[in-house]
């Protein structure tokens, strides 16, 4: 436990390291200007940063009333700095004026004592202000840690996407961007055989840790409910029907997901899909700028028990390409459905192969300050004859 005391007057100073002596706290050191103590801390008074003589102060003792720099002031400029501004800081004062009592606090004082200093008050405000620093610590290293993990996880999160795929008649490639360190989209490809390719996006409701354990849980089972079976709605029913063994006994929120899921068979050329509450994908082929919507034909899953999933067909004669999105790339767009499905036509129409810098830079470059308020994915498909 490291405290320093600022003050010019060395008979303050010397007063205050007995009473702190006798109380046990020995590890004192001491500042006779608020330059002295920038100087301890590692900092400058114009924002400049040196290296600390003492980088493990736990308190401050600062006294109101100095030369060149008065107290009130040194507690603003060591409010700067985010690596300081957690140390606690006792105004040391003979003021008796409230309304500097009141600045000294707004400065970033936690507390003062008065002078001539009373030993009794003076060791409870030192108590007061070490034990709430404690918890203030305690506090920052559990955050510090659930960063970590947070962090960890995302990592685990993204090990589980699918890589790009690059077949003589179809590729595949994803762009995805999450808007904290957890999301609820998701995608997957899976080759099933004789040109045939199964190929799923969702998008969990909410974000954070929950909609991603929802979104886990998921990829756990999603490849053995693609690869057993395969064909579209039979797929939404199994999902369906794992969502739903997700019992949670009392749950307040009704999670679910929307998503699309399609087999694509490419020596068929045709595209067998269900598509449940998910946006729109988008299907252009050959020269067409206006594209194929596969829209929405049944309930999200996981809202119900039983779902009903009527598979859709499209077939395709020349080589195109297919869009499939999350409604984070829709919410770009301000205004109606139709507004935001035009931007999204106008950004994806054109040439089949996928142009990942042009896709990027088109949704994935934050245009504005102020951060992403959902998750945005896109899945593109080239389709080739």
């Amino acid at each position: 436990m490291k405290i320093l005391i600022v003050d010019d007057n060395p008979t303050n100073i010397i007063i205050i390291r007995e009473i702190l002596k006798k109380e046990a706290y020995r590890n004192v050191i001491t500042a006779a200007s608020a330059i002295e103590m920038f100087e301890i801390l590692g900092v400058g008074g114009d924002n400049t940063g040196l290296r600390p003589k003492h980088p493990d102060v736990d308190l401050i003792l600062l006294d109101m009333m100095m030369p060149e720099l008065d107290g009130i002031e040194a507690c603003r400029i060591v409010q700067r700095y985010a690596k300081l501004k957690d140390i606690p800081i006792i105004m040391v004062t003979a003021v008796g004026d409230s309304k500097k009592l009141a600045e000294a606090l707004d400065a970033g004082a936690v507390d003062y004592v008065t002078k001539p200093i009373n030993k009794v008050e003076l060791m409870a405000r030192i108590r007061l202000a070490l034990r709430l620093k404690a918890e203030k610590d305690w506090h920052k290293e559990r955050d510090q840690r659930i960063q970590y993990e947070l962090k960890l996880a995302a990592l685990v999160q993204n090990a589980v996407l699918s890589l790009p795929l690059k077949e003589e008649l179809f590729e595949v490639h994803a762009l995805y961007q999450p808007s904290a360190e957890l999301a609820g989209d998701l995608y997957a490809w899976y080759a099933l055989g004789d040109g045939r390719y199964g190929v799923i996006l969702l998008d969990m409701m909410g974000h954070g840790i929950s909609s991603s354990l929802f979104c886990m849980f998921i990829a756990s089972v999603l490849k053995d409910t693609v690869t057993t079976y395969v064909e579209p709605e039979k797929v939404i029913q199994e999902l369906n029907r794992r969502f739903n063994q997700l019992y949670i006994e009392k749950q307040l929120v009704q999670y679910y997901f929307t998503t699309i899921y399609m087999v694509i068979d490419t020596k068929l050329r045709r595209i067998d899909y269900v598509n449940a509450g998910h946006p729109p994908a988008l299907f252009f082929e050959g020269n067409a700028w206006s594209p194929v919507m596969l829209e929405s034909n049944c309930h999200p899953v996981g809202l119900f028990d039983r779902i009903e999933a009527a598979p859709q067909t499209l077939t395709y004669e020349q080589d195109g390409h297919l869009a499939l999105y999350t409604d984070g790339l829709m919410e770009m767009v301000e205004g109606e459905q139709q507004d935001q499905l035009a931007f999204l036509i106008r950004e994806l129409s054109g040439e089949h192969e996928w142009r990942e810098e042009t896709m990027r830079a088109a949704f994935f470059e934050d245009k504005a300050p102020g951060g992403r308020d959902d998750d945005k994915c896109l899945v593109w498909i080239s389709l080739r004859t």
